[in-house]
């Protein structure tokens, strides 16, 4: 069986929106069509959803589900020629994937269509996956060409055998068994003067239109209808004459539904980028963010917020020069920074104010620089350096915070994020992004771009948007940089919850953490049950009095419920006034035999706050114990361990008390490389100068003071 160019053609476009036959390719929408006017040409602009056959962590490290393909197929009927090229748009300035497919009829026999293809994959960067993306496209890729072969793709132009024969009987089902071949018509335009015309609007802006008066819809050339062309060079940037159209319809509508002040275009045009120009949803939001702002005064924070001193000291965060490109740059060194510390010395909301402060402040740098440069700049660089992070800035509470930040600032800062460098990322990494990835928009996680170690100095890196002259000093660069440098707040600024809470600010530490208390000869236990063996158990607790050890252990057996004891009640759940005491390892039980020692003990002393992780390599029964630390030549007891604990309950230098709170990050939820997390377990305390661990522990704990 031998094709023509134009019943392939006709085969071919049957695939789209979507083909049934081709799993992955899970739909399409038209973007653009045009036709010139003798017919000759026909161009068509597609945007393709591919479902590709990637391994789950690698998708959920990337955070999305789909990919992106643009598509752009050209039939010249009078050369009899078909071009089709294809790029991606997912990720595209980290990995950059082109293929060229062309289509023409034999020049000795038109009846034949000759095929050639040409693809190229050019990796920057990806998370750290470079080398297994890159093997992945090449395996996939060369299996599609290996099938090809198989089926004589020569002779069914690259689709397979069965996907043309299968659009070739619907054509026959309609009584279509041949395609003529075109000739142009006797009155058409000469080819030298081909031009083009839509036939085809795209479908994303038939939702573009907003009710307008009939006052408005007959004005036309006005300054109302119609931006003049150097203001929007000089303050909004190149714009489509269909954007420029948005734009000045959500404008007109805010003027007629919110008397009085409206925001500037700058801002308007930001919700709509945001929104890829579709009316409706820009309009939504911001009626939201424009209801935010005047219900908490946003617009006169900048003259009604002072920074607490506090804040002045502690956090590793502030303003410095530009860009390459004009924008506004902020650093964060949030590797330095005592999140922890900060959340129990300010309280939330106070953070919130602060960040929302530099929102504002860049906003009106934004501005500024505009001004400065000549050109429109409408959003900023953020430099973050990661040197230093480490399972401290996961204290449940501050992460809580962070995503309620993120989650206030995506919605009332949309398109203020030009661009995210992350800097000296440790291995703890992949926690920290799997807790807030989910709630960053995917067009902003584009935007980031993650260095490791010391890449940030080598080609792609820092240079390459930042001059020089501005790096600062303690990237090695010669700018001094006036970011404070942070350290841990001390303790002394701490503040209770019931002290926030009088001023109507609320901890979230009284909901998530657990009080227990500690005796000697009778530890406090959790279990946690494991299904799925690559699971990650969390843990977070503060040593409030006395000093504890530490422990993990795993077991098949699930820890049976002590016997109901007629003097303390159940042992499984002693409540004193210093909190809760569980056991549940049964005093029959031995070590190596019914229960094993998966982490290292960890001594903790009074005062100390303690984080760490751990990933799980079995199902079962993870048990973790508090237990009372013994000075080294302290006489241990023999007494049975319900007499321990009513010993205990009378002196009180044998009792200690944590407060603790544990999470399980299950394997399908978990962005992160599981062996990289799990090979840092020893390297934690070394990722910061600011912490300390002790030098017996093997575990992936670490100690602040």
């Amino acid at each position: 069986m031998h094709l023509t160019l134009s019943q392939f053609n006709q085969a071919y476009e049957r695939r789209f929106p979507t083909c049934h036959l081709i799993p992955m390719f899970v739909d399409s929408e038209v973007l653009e069509e045009t036709e010139s006017e003798d017919g000759s040409i026909h161009q068509i602009q597609r945007r393709c959803k591919l479902d590709v056959d990637a391994p789950r962590l690698l998708k959920r490290i990337a955070g999305v589900d789909y990919v992106y393909f643009s598509q752009e197929n050209t039939l010249n009927k009078r050369e009899r020629t078909l071009h089709i090229e294809s790029h991606n748009e997912t990720f595209s300035n980290r990995v950059i994937i082109h293929e060229l497919c062309s289509y023409s009829a034999h020049p000795e026999n038109e009846d034949w269509t000759c095929f050639e293809q040409s693809a190229s994959l050019d990796i920057k960067s990806f998370f750290g996956f470079e080398s297994t993306v890159e093997k992945m496209a090449m395996k996939q890729y060369a299996s599609s060409i290996k099938k090809k072969q198989t089926e004589r793709w020569q002779d069914y132009l690259n689709l397979g055998k069965e996907i043309i024969e299968f659009y070739l009987n619907q054509l026959e089902e309609e009584g279509i068994s041949h395609v003529p071949r075109w000739t142009p018509s006797l009155d058409a335009p000469s080819s030298s003067s081909v031009t083009t015309k839509p036939v085809c609007a795209t479908p994303k802006l038939l939702h573009l239109e907003l009710p307008v008066t009939p006052a408005t819809e007959n004005q036309t050339g006005t300054p109302d209808d119609k931006l003049d062309a150097d203001y929007i060079k000089r303050y909004l940037g190149d714009l489509t004459p269909l954007q420029e159209s948005c734009l000045i319809r959500l404008r007109q509508w805010l003027q007629e539904s919110h008397k009085g002040k409206i925001p500037k275009d700058e801002h308007i045009l930001r919700f709509l980028r945001a929104r890829d120009f579709n009316m409706e949803k820009a309009r939504e939001i911001l009626c939201q963010s424009l209801t935010w702002r005047k219900q908490h005064q946003v617009d006169y924070l900048l003259e009604t917020w002072t920074s607490p001193q506090v804040l002045s000291d502690y956090y590793t965060g502030g303003w410095h020069h530009h860009d390459k490109e004009g924008r506004p740059l902020y650093i964060l060194r949030l590797g330095q920074m005592d999140t922890k510390g900060l959340v129990r010395a300010l309280g939330e909301e106070s953070l919130l104010r602060h960040v929302l402060s530099i929102n504002e402040e860049g906003l009106r740098r934004c501005e500024e620089n505009t001004k400065v440069f000549g050109r429109p700049i409408s959003c900023w660089t953020c430099l973050v350096d990661l040197e230093g992070l480490n399972m401290r800035h996961l204290w449940r509470p501050g992460v809580k915070a962070l995503l309620r930040i993120i989650e206030v600032v995506e919605a009332n800062y949309p398109e203020t994020l030009g661009r995210l460098l992350i800097l000296r990322a440790p291995r703890v990494f992949p926690v920290l992004w799997t807790l807030v990835s989910p709630f960053i928009d995917e067009n902003t996680r584009k935007k980031f771009l993650i260095y490791a170690g010391n890449d940030y100095q080598g080609p792609g890196g820092l240079l390459d948007y930042i001059d020089k002259e501005v790096i600062p000093d303690f990237l090695g660069g010669e700018c001094m940089c006036e970011v404070p440098e942070g350290g841990l707040v001390p303790k002394s600024l701490y503040r209770t919850a019931e002290e926030l809470e009088n001023e109507d600010i609320s901890l979230w530490t009284e909901t998530i953490y657990q009080s227990a208390s500690v005796f000697k000869g009778a530890p406090h236990e959790v279990v946690i049950e494991i299904i799925d063996a690559s699971s990650v158990i969390t843990w977070d607790f503060d040593v409030c009095k006395g000093d504890v050890v530490f422990h993990l252990y795993h077991s098949k057996r699930a820890p049976q419920t002590p016997r109901k004891d007629p003097l303390v009640g159940q042992h499984s759940s002693i409540t004193t006034p210093g909190g809760n005491n569980v056991q549940l390892i049964d005093k029959s039980w031995t070590l190596g035999l019914d229960y094993s020692m998966v982490e290292s003990p960890l001594i903790c002393k009074e005062g100390e706050s303690v984080q760490g992780s751990h990933v799980t390599r079995w199902p079962g029964f993870y048990i973790l114990q508090w237990k009372f630390h013994t000075m080294p030549g302290s006489a241990s007891t023999n007494l049975p361990r319900v007499d321990d604990v009513l010993a205990s309950l009378q002196v009180s230098s044998h009792k200690c008390k944590v407060m603790y709170y544990t999470e399980v990050i299950g394997s399908e939820d978990f962005r992160g490389s599981m062996t990289s997390l799990e090979s840092s377990h020893s390297g934690f305390s070394q990722l910061s100068h600011a912490t300390s661990s002790s030098n017996h522990s093997q575990s992936s704990s670490m100690i602040s003071r």
